[in-house]
């Protein structure tokens, strides 16, 4: 229980870092910004994979493969609805190029709230793996998930700060979402220590919030300001140091 409690901690601290990083450096170039998180977004497509779709169809015996597909999908709607409700990162980015929306200040706290709802998902990812029992895979997929949070943790403090926001209220609400996220991974280690019987179908729906988040948010903003070709070839490494990762923990 203190080593999820512990990673818990790693993985919303890790919100926090890239917020720091933020303060730090508030003019990140959307290159830099892009390699990065294209990085993270391999990292997070290897942990989905190998740490929780791969072991669902495992663990769920005969009918594995079915209980699978549908928690990969139930996950991906189920985000798909919160995107309808709030929108998240690329969604506010096209709003700020084309000038659309309202007040500013009104947008950037909706963006904030939108990451803040989208943690809780990727911390029950977390620790839905450790709630599995195999300890390699669970720090595989907080891993990737850590990961992803630091280039996300930076990428808010710049539009707090113009809108006005002052620095502590902006360092409160990074904490914030990273608190969200430690909450999100004890919530999914209990439940699937509680209820064993629903861990492939779990796993398969932490599997498929992950692979949502790749596919419609990650991806899509990495290749929205010209920077594709590196942003392909740094999720490929991602996807491969998670990989090399996998096979020495094994």
């Amino acid at each position: 229980m203190e080593m999820v409690f512990l990673t818990a901690l790693g993985v919303g601290g890790a919100t926090v870092i890239g917020s720091v990083a933020g303060f730090i450096f508030k003019k990140i170039s959307h290159k830099f910004s892009d390699i990065v998180l294209a990085f993270a977004a391999g990292v997070m497509l290897a942990a989905a994979v190998l740490g929780l779709i791969v072991p669902s169809v495992e663990y769920g015996g005969n009918y594995g493969l079915i209980i699978t597909v549908a928690g990969i999908f139930t996950g991906a709607v189920c985000l798909n609805l919160i995107d309808k409700l709030v929108p998240h990162m690329h969604k506010f980015v096209g709003a700020e190029k084309e000038g659309r929306g309202g007040d500013k200040l009104d947008k950037v706290l909706l963006f904030v709230t939108a990451i803040a709802i989208h943690n809780l998902p990727e911390g029950i990812a977390a620790g839905v793996g450790f709630g599995s029992g195999n300890t390699s895979e669970a720090f595989l997929i907080a891993g990737g998930i850590a990961l992803q949070n630091i280039p996300e943790g930076m990428v808010i403090i710049g539009p707090m700060l113009a809108a006005g926001i002052t620095p502590k209220r902006t360092f409160l609400c990074a904490l914030t979402t990273g608190l969200i996220e430690v909450a999100g991974t004890l919530l999914g280690y209990f439940a699937v220590s509680i209820a064993s019987a629903v861990l492939p179908f779990a796993l398969a729906f932490a599997g498929g919030t992950m692979l949502y988040v790749i596919s419609d948010e990650m991806i899509p903003e990495t290749h929205a300001h010209g920077s594709e070709t590196g942003a392909t070839y740094a999720l490929l490494a991602g996807f491969c140091v998670m990989l090399v990762s996998d096979v020495l923990l094994a």
